[in-house]
């Protein structure tokens, strides 16, 4: 408003500065003075709005009659055809002013239509690189405020047991009453109509708020009626409001397929699971269960030496071990698959951790050597049982690919926490299969065929110390063999000497 004041303000002193320069120029020819007065006029048209060229037009009329008809110095003419002329020169003014607003609203509803353009091809954009599953509709919420720079922005989806489900995007979060949603819903669940006056489709109406006169914008999907778009702060051209709500509606529909697209891939992961468990389980269980049966056979032998009778009880016991095993590790797995892995941390020193760790894999190390360097002089705050039993893993894994050589274990900790290492002198890890190590039932390709498992050790490790913050990887150690770490953030301490 204060610009368009200016302008009426300078436009006047232009007419007062040119009719100055006129008389100081001794002119007196009216068709001269007329088109220098017209150049004013054209000139304030080309920039301002229409009421400020009405305004120097008529300005300058007045100017031309008084500085420069006769009689001069008064409004009246003496000669009846100054008239025609004073009346030419208003209406060419008139005109002209009308011509150029009237280019001018053009040009400027044509760049408003490009910025609606440029600013619809962003929100398509967003919207397919939004991924997020949870809060996706608060999401795309924001990314219509934010592209439209609307002070509020809501999408409302009835719910199927009633009422509304409600996601805000913009700055101002609105109130409505569920009678003003369901009545808008109810108006734009009907037969669809195309309004060519407005480009838009019906079913848009405008509520009040406490935000304001906001405007309801049906979410169509096809022809049916999904949801309500509700846009304030801005004023938003009918037919743009109609191509973002259905942008919001592709954008619902997109979402949707992409949750069950993951589910979709939720199923499939837990069927190739469930196949590779049980042909897992089909070759652990059977060999265990085979020389079970074998020893018991032997057993009832009567004439089998007492020595023999010893060695069938070993061989039954170890077999019955290697089952709980088994059995355990199933269970883990499915806790952990289940989320119900609790940590409950206490202070123990990293040499408790490796004792405890080569205790739990005691039956697969049998009679290797296993070099320790642990401090046992600083306590760490963690979970014993899951820490412990995730360094068992690590062990037995150690035993069970590299059969020859020692197992170094090494275990301290620094400020970030615990850190534990397993180094074996067997051939190291493919390099292809470093990302898959710890895939539940994942065996490396070189080992499969000669080294039995379930391959679900690494896996176990990994979640049970995923439960408790902490991570394992591992990689190739630069003196030969595989190298595993692990890494628990925890406070640590220096504990006390025992006198």
């Amino acid at each position: 408003m204060w610009r368009q004041i200016r302008y009426a303000a300078g436009s006047l002193a232009a007419v007062a500065v040119g009719t100055v320069l006129l008389e100081a120029a001794g002119t007196t020819n009216p068709t001269t003075i007329a088109l220098a007065y017209l150049l004013v006029v054209l000139f304030v048209a080309a920039i301002a709005e229409l009421w400020t060229a009405l305004l120097t037009s008529v300005a300058a009329m007045l100017c031309f009659n008084f500085f420069f008809l006769p009689p001069i110095g008064t409004l009246t003419l003496a000669d009846p055809h100054n008239w025609i002329v004073l009346f030419a020169f208003l209406v060419v003014g008139v005109v002209a002013s009308q011509l150029s607003s009237s280019a001018r609203a053009r040009a400027k509803d044509a760049m408003d239509r490009r910025h609606e353009l440029t600013r619809l091809f962003d929100l398509t954009r967003d919207i397919l690189l939004t991924t997020e599953r949870e809060g996706a509709l608060e999401a795309i919420a924001r990314h219509v405020a934010r592209r439209f720079e609307l002070d509020v922005v809501s999408i409302f989806i009835p719910s199927p047991s009633g009422g509304w489900q409600i996601h805000h995007g913009g700055a101002t979060a609105p109130d409505l009453a569920d009678a003003d949603l369901n009545e808008a819903f109810a108006s734009a669940t009907g037969a669809i109509e195309f309004d060519a006056r407005t480009r838009t489709y019906g079913g848009h109406r405008e509520v009040a708020s406490a935000a304001g006169t906001l405007t309801l914008a049906p979410i169509r999907i096809g022809t049916r009626a999904i949801g309500l778009l509700a846009t304030g702060g801005r004023a938003l051209e009918s037919g743009a409001r109609d191509a973002v709500a259905g942008i919001v509606a592709i954008a619902l529909e997109r979402s949707q397929f992409l949750e069950d697209r993951r589910s979709a891939e939720l199923s499939r992961q837990r069927a190739e699971l469930s196949s590779a468990l049980l042909a897992s389980l089909s070759h652990d269980l059977r060999t265990p269960l085979t020389a079970i049966r074998t020893a018991i056979v032997n057993l009832d032998t009567a004439a089998l030496p007492e020595e023999q009778r010893r060695e069938q009880r070993r061989v039954a016991s170890d077999q019955l071990v290697r089952l709980t095993r088994l059995f355990d590790e199933i269970l883990d797995m499915a806790k952990i698959e289940a989320g119900a892995v609790e940590p409950h941390r206490a202070w123990v020193t990293p040499a408790e951790i490796v004792e405890a760790g080569i205790s739990h894999a005691a039956s697969s190390l049998g009679s290797r050597q296993v070099e320790i360097d642990a401090v046992d002089d600083v306590g760490v705050e963690i979970d014993p049982r899951l820490t412990s039993s995730a360094l068992g893993q690590l062990l037995e894994n150690a035993a069970h690919y590299a059969p020859t050589g020692s197992i170094r274990v090494r275990a301290w900790t620094d400020g970030d926490g615990l850190h534990l290492e397993v180094r074996d002198s067997g051939p190291g890890l493919q390099q292809a299969e470093l990302e898959r190590l710890f895939e539940p039932f994942y065996r490396g390709q070189a080992v499969r065929q000669r080294v039995s498992g379930t391959g679900m050790g690494l896996a176990i490790a990994r979640g049970l110390l995923a439960a408790e913050g902490g991570r394992v990887w591992g990689e190739n150690d630069a003196s030969g063999g595989a190298r595993f770490s692990i890494a628990v953030p925890a406070p640590s301490r220096h504990l006390a000497p025992v006198e």
